[in-house]
């Protein structure tokens, strides 16, 4: 079987592009705001994002038809990593969470009505969106099955209720992608529905910002309550009760881009601490000529081009049309535990500079820990990653 782990000459320009694009243009922007989005405010994003249409590297991942650069995932990959070596380098080219898994779910699942209505403006960026599954304990969470919010129907549509959090990019979001209940209970493997829920709706209500040690997250990370919502038959997304299947359509492919994004902060702080260290004289000698500190050096390059392997071979098996459930888990489990340790040991290179605000490792330090809870906590891949292996092991029952 012939591997080729190129990329196409349109691929690579529009790397080298991306990477110019957010040395130049980004960084500085991320530096003088302490990598704080909310600093930074939506007139930025709008700033940003037309420097980047300009530089014709925005939204590579939505569909040609909608103003894109449609590319397949493994082709995401180094353009989302390049995107990524600042926190604001994502939302600069418009592949910032959660809009890029709506634009990527819209794509596939809307109707023509409603790829006009909600995919266009979005991949375009003259709205934001948010993804609204997760709800407070008992409701559902790493287990989606224990979904609590419900949609039951009513003259014209549906009427939906229920309490959301951690929904990221609610704060001013033109629209939610809604997940609730229209058949069964908690705790059934399906019966959820999504459904398309503007923001003027009167039943959709921000409640607050749920303060967390991220901010890079444009709208925040918020509590939203669904207080007899009422949509139109024309909200539901895809078909009724078949709105697991379809988060599945998302889930695998968000869980890589954001592996190939936070990559790129890891190469970041990699290269903020190498920097320090062949500048940095001690005992008589570089930093960087002290074996102690090659070995962190190493250990990073080793994480990152690790890193870059997996998720290379997961998106792989996505381009194929492929699940890929299994190896998006180990890759979103070894990525999220990979960037934290670079850029841990980006900081202790550094020692006293790497945690203060001179440089920006302190602020990565806090928007990389959350990952290993975000798209399904470590622990939770790892039960669902052995327990696929051990049934590869357990014989099938004959009659």
């Amino acid at each position: 079987m012939a591997i080729d782990l190129r990329h196409g000459e349109d691929v690579e320009d529009l790397v080298r592009r991306s990477e110019e694009f957010v040395r130049d243009t980004v960084v500085p922007l991320e530096e003088r705001h302490g990598g704080v989005i909310s600093a930074a405010g939506e007139q930025a994003r709008l700033e940003l994002q037309r420097a980047a249409r300009d530089a014709g590297i925005f939204a590579p991942h939505a569909p040609r038809a909608y103003g894109g650069h449609g590319l397949g995932m493994c082709d995401r990959a180094p353009v989302f990593e390049a995107a990524g070596y600042s926190l604001f380098g994502p939302l600069a080219l418009n592949i910032a969470a959660p809009d890029e898994g709506n634009v990527h779910l819209l794509a596939e699942v809307a109707t023509e009505a409603q790829k006009q209505r909600y995919l266009a403006p979005l991949a375009g960026g003259s709205i934001r969106s948010c993804f609204a599954m997760t709800e407070p304990a008992p409701g559902a969470g790493s287990d989606p099955s224990a979904l609590a919010t419900t949609a039951v129907r009513v003259p014209g549509g549906w009427r939906i209720d229920g309490h959301k959090w951690f929904i990221t990019g609610a704060d001013g979001a033109g629209f939610a992608i809604c997940m609730a209940r229209t058949s069964g209970v908690a705790g059934d493997r399906g019966g959820a529905t999504m459904f398309l829920v503007d923001a003027d709706n009167p039943g959709m209500r921000l409640v607050r910002h749920v303060e967390t040690l991220d901010e890079s997250m444009i709208g925040g990370h918020c509590e939203v309550r669904f207080e007899g919502c009422v949509v139109s038959d024309d909200a539901v997304l895809g078909a009724v009760d078949e709105g697991f299947a379809y988060a599945q359509v998302r889930l695998g492919p968000a869980r890589m881009t954001h592996c190939m994004r936070w990559l790129g902060i890891a190469r970041r702080a990699q290269d903020i601490a190498v920097g320090h260290t062949v500048r940095r004289e001690l005992f008589g000698t570089r930093l960087a000529d002290l074996g102690m500190v090659q070995q962190m050096i190493a250990d990073n390059e080793i994480d990152i081009e690790a890193s870059r392997a997996l998720i290379l071979r997961a998106c792989w098996e996505l381009d194929q049309g492929r699940s890929a459930t299994r190896l998006t888990s180990i890759a979103k489990t070894f990525v999220a535990e990979a960037v934290w340790r670079v850029v841990d040991r980006a900081v202790q290179m550094c020692g006293a500079v790497g945690i203060s605000h001179d440089v920006l490792l302190a602020r990565f330090l806090r928007e990389a820990r959350p990952f290993r809870i975000y798209d399904g906590p470590s622990e939770t891949h790892r039960w669902a990653i052995a327990r696929r292996a051990v049934a590869r092991h357990t014989p099938t029952e004959t009659a």
